[in-house]
């Protein structure tokens, strides 16, 4: 069954650029949603391959889709903020085209906002990773998004859940429209890692916000290593990764929200900073390690005091100070 834009209860805006192969999936997760009053915005980055065409082909088969296309490849921040002005429905949440939504995710996220009038809610994710035949399959919830996520929190704040600072992706959920509005949010443009800043200040400006246990979102980790998150090997990813961490925990402190600037701190140092050392250690340039000393130092000045880690981190953030 579908139904007219005007009676959706939400949109969900899905950029997608060069997306082919994942595309289709992520369309099909929405259509496959136990509830079904969503609307959605399909942004076109200027795609160079068939991913117009999957976007306009689901468009002329259901009303509830709607396609915008970039003339130009602009980024994902743009991408989000092209369908960010184009909501017209209470709420609106995110989905990258590479990835796909769990069946429940919108009737969890957008049910329990219904019942709390809280400003946004989050859920729980997984990696989608592919064997060596290809075949994506899910894995398990990871510890930190457990730690922001269950159990079921209603009507919380930062500083009563401080470890909810650890969900800083957009497509793990649903917000009211007016809180945008009302906060002015908008994702950066032309920066990669865009979610981060804007994560932070979502919990730095929120009411109140809820937190659910459900695993909402599988996010794909490609098989070729094209994504982002892949390739923190390069000195320009690194760059906009290291900022968009840094500007998050600055959020947080500009409002005063010092338990999740230290919470913050400590996860960055021991989940984020090891794999970006060894990275490091071996790295061909030596301006990547002294991107990554002068991260650490910064990040340490902003919340490492109490921060206690375990061996193996606190090692390697010891290495990364002296780059």
């Amino acid at each position: 069954m579908t139904f007219p834009p005007g009676r959706a209860a939400v949109t969900v805006i899905v950029p997608g650029y060069d997306v082919e192969e994942y595309a289709a999936d992520a369309l099909d997760s929405l259509r496959a949603q136990t509830r079904q009053d969503w609307s959605a915005i399909l942004v076109d980055d200027a795609s160079t391959d068939a991913t117009g065409r999957i976007f306009s082909d689901a468009a002329a088969a259901d009303p509830r889709f709607r396609v915008v296309r970039h003339e130009q490849r602009l980024g994902l921040g743009a991408a989000r903020n092209t369908g960010l002005d184009l909501v017209e429905t209470p709420l609106l949440g995110f989905l990258d085209a590479d990835d796909v939504f769990t069946p429940g995710a919108l009737e969890r996220l957008v049910g329990i906002l219904d019942e709390t009038g809280s400003d946004f809610a989050l859920g729980a994710y997984v990696r989608l990773r592919p064997d060596a035949d290809g075949v994506y399959t899910p894995g398990v919830v990871q510890p930190w998004v457990a730690a922001a996520t269950d159990p079921e929190r209603r009507a919380t704040t930062i500083d009563e859940h401080p470890a909810a600072s650890g969900n800083i992706v957009a497509w793990s959920k649903v917000s009211r429209l007016e809180f945008w509005r009302r906060t002015g949010l908008r994702f950066p443009v032309d920066k990669l890692y865009e979610d981060q800043v804007v994560a932070q200040r979502m919990y730095a400006s929120a009411r109140s916000f809820d937190v659910v246990p459900d695993v909402v979102v599988h996010w794909r980790e490609r098989a070729d290593g094209s994504s982002i998150t892949q390739r923190k090997a390069a000195p320009a990813v690194l760059r906009d990764y290291l900022e968009g961490m840094t500007g998050g925990i600055r959020e947080l402190e500009s409002a005063g929200h010092h338990a999740a600037v230290q919470e913050r701190v400590r996860l960055i140092l021991a989940m984020d900073l090891p794999s970006l050392v060894r990275i490091g250690q071996e790295h061909p340039d030596d301006a990547y390690r002294g991107m990554l000393g002068a991260f650490t130092r910064d990040v340490w000045a902003l919340g490492g005091a109490g921060v206690t880690l375990d061996d193996e981190p606190a090692s390697l953030a010891a290495t990364a100070r002296l780059w």
